[in-house]
Order: structure tokens, then sequence, then C-alpha cells
């Protein structure tokens, strides 16, 4: 089960962060920020490397003793991190990609809304509930 999403801007900034206990909120803040730097490390790599531009998973950033955090990136370089309860080891790579698949296409209609302006944070209730959702039940 996640404990915390976040979307993250181009620049870094966050459009939106949402965690489950918010007595740890802080906490799962400094996960997100300090995994950006993960992030930029293996979008450089990708970069680098001749794979396929396609691949927006980024997989395991970094596990921490409680707590691993995932990441994603869309083509316009927002980037999705998604921190995940270690003691659950019944989720699999196959449904983080699919959790990530699903925020990307609500992402996607909060984009398409033309009452959004882009880079403002993300106040959508059917994105906030798609995620709320993500948070309760795994895939």
């Amino acid at each position: 089960m996640a404990v915390c999403v976040a979307v993250i801007a181009k620049e870094n900034y966050p459009l939106y962060i949402r965690s489950a206990p918010t007595e740890n909120e802080l906490k799962f803040h400094y996960m997100v920020h300090t995994s950006l730097d993960v992030v930029d490390e293996k979008i450089s790599a990708m970069g680098k490397a001749l794979v396929d531009q396609r691949e927006l998973y980024l997989g395991l950033l970094y596990p921490t003793e409680d707590y691993k955090v995932y990441g994603y990136v869309t083509n316009s370089k927002v980037k999705f991190v998604m921190v995940v309860d270690s003691s659950n080891t019944a989720l699999r790579d196959n449904e983080i990609r699919s959790m990530f698949r699903k925020l990307h296409n609500s992402y996607t209609d909060v984009m398409c809304n033309p009452f959004y302006n882009p880079g403002d944070r993300i106040q959508s209730r059917a994105f906030d509930n798609m995620v709320t959702s993500m948070m309760i039940q795994v895939c």
C-alpha cells in the first residue's frame, strides 16, 4: 500500500503531495524531496545510454528500513514519486507500474481540464479520490 504519493513539476516544486498517516507527513515530504536527486541521476543516465525513451518507470529509487521509494517520469519531465511500506512483500513491480499508469492517466485528465493552469497545485477532487483509493488498496 502506498503511504505517500507526490507529483513534482519539471522545476522540482511539488504540484501535489498526499500522505496517509498524517503524523509522519514531514518525514514523507523529506523522503520525496531527497529522492529527486536519484530521479535526476536516473534521467541523465537514461539520456546517455541508448535505451528505450518510452520507458517512463524508473523503478526503485532507494529503500529505507521501513519504506521503499519508487519513481516515474513523464515525457514532459513531471515526476511521480511513491513511497510504499516495505512490510508489504506482496506488492510486486508490476503492481507498482500499474499504480503509476493510473496516476499518469489521472494526471493527464487534470491537464486536459481547460480550467487548470499548468504549474499550479493540483486541486482536482477526482485526482484526489483516485490517489486516496490507491493508498487504501493495492491495485
